[in-house]
């Protein structure tokens, strides 16, 4: 049975943001079909293009700030009411914080933020959509997106791994589990833990046997799972 205290660990990928209109990469209509990944998401293609890649972030924030959280976003909010949740995320739009999630621990890096090509530590909101080139940070260097990119070092895995392991239920939603480092989360929840998994291709997934798989997108399914375990609350 679960309680106010139980703990909740909430990790999402592309499908939840995909059904707000925002396109994965992995699509064959997806943002990322006219980009080769290494000339616009690597630090080599910072070095080499800095423009090309600024001019594609760009284009990635203008779409997260004209589109809205959807009834999967509302839905995890809602946990918070009940339930001790984080919210893992390999996205890095803000649309689960726009929804109202407050404790989100983004993997990936997060597009409505900037900071120093020289110090990583040094990061600020962005109140406008576009970072240009000659736009510094503190420290007078070059601003650039505050995302990880291919090939860099996934700083908050560690944490994430600590919070996965805490978990009373952990649910997998929108996500292939094919992204690797953030896909290990699944190995790190506890064996006692309640698992699920919310995916319109969730059949296919190679999961342990303890998952309960919801092959649905997350619109549909995640409104439905949450409010069944509000209902088990005491």
């Amino acid at each position: 049975m679960l309680n106010r205290h139980s703990k909740i660990v909430v990790f999402t990928g592309a499908g939840v943001s995909a059904e707000s209109g925002i396109k994965t990469f992995r699509d064959s209509d997806g943002l990322w079909e006219n980009y080769k990944i290494e000339e616009v998401a690597t630090p080599q293609a910072w070095v080499a293009n800095p423009a090309l890649v600024l001019d594609f972030y760009n284009q990635r924030r203008h779409q997260v700030m004209q589109a809205k959280p959807n009834d999967a976003h509302i839905a995890i909010a809602e946990l918070q009411e009940h339930f001790d949740i984080t919210v893992i995320t390999q996205n890095i739009d803000d649309l689960h914080e726009r929804a109202g999630s407050k404790k989100v621990l983004h993997l990936h890096g997060e597009i409505m933020k900037a900071r120093s090509e020289k110090d990583a530590a040094r990061i600020i909101s962005l109140q406008k959509p576009d970072i240009n080139l000659g736009e510094l940070a503190s420290d007078g260097a070059q601003l650039r997106p505050h995302i990880v990119w291919f090939g860099e070092e996934v700083p908050k895995m560690e944490e994430a791994y600590m919070i996965t392991e805490m978990a009373d239920v952990f649910m997998v939603i929108g996500t292939s589990l094919n992204v690797y480092p953030a896909a290990n989360l699944a190995f790190y929840a506890p064996e006692n833990a309640k698992k699920i998994v919310i995916d319109p291709k969730a059949d296919s997934f190679q999961l342990h046997n303890d998952y309960t798989v919801i092959a649905e997108t997350a619109c549909k399914g995640v409104p439905n799972i949450v409010h069944q375990l509000i209902k088990v609350t005491i």
